[in-house]
């Protein structure tokens, strides 16, 4: 049987904003700093959701609650299969303190998404499954 790695997708909603975190990815890539969501692996013995809450806590100081894991996705990267599970969590407020890895940060309205997320099929799952 195969093995994945088990990748968490939080997505961070306060009132009609979602957070989006600039971070480093890669020095081999054209613009290494670039927004996301925050993303993590699951550590073991954790849940999607515990790990979601986990992680915007530990990225951004902010205590998350989970609405739903609106939707899962599956890749490969060399030899590496990983299985991609999107936590959709509200927060009360926007403020944030960042962890060290995290260079910046913004909150925007879903119409703006798409100027910030390189990635179109992240924007299409969101619309797909009605978080946008």
């Amino acid at each position: 049987m195969d093995r994945y790695r088990i990748k968490v997708k939080g997505i961070v909603k306060h009132n009609d904003e979602f957070l989006l975190i600039q971070k480093w990815f890669d020095d081999r890539i054209d613009d290494p700093y670039q927004w996301s969501f925050l993303d993590t692996t699951m550590e073991n013995g954790e849940t999607p959701e515990t790990t979601a809450i986990r992680y915007i806590h530990e990225s951004t100081g902010m205590n998350a609650e989970y609405v739903t894991i609106p939707y899962t996705w599956t890749y490969s990267l060399g030899d590496n299969k990983y299985l991609g599970v999107a936590v959709l969590c509200k927060v009360d407020s926007e403020l944030v303190v960042l962890s060290e890895d995290i260079c910046g940060y913004k909150w925007v309205k879903a119409e703006e998404l798409e100027d910030y997320i390189d990635y179109q099929g992240i924007i299409d799952d969101m619309t797909r499954t009605g978080i946008i």
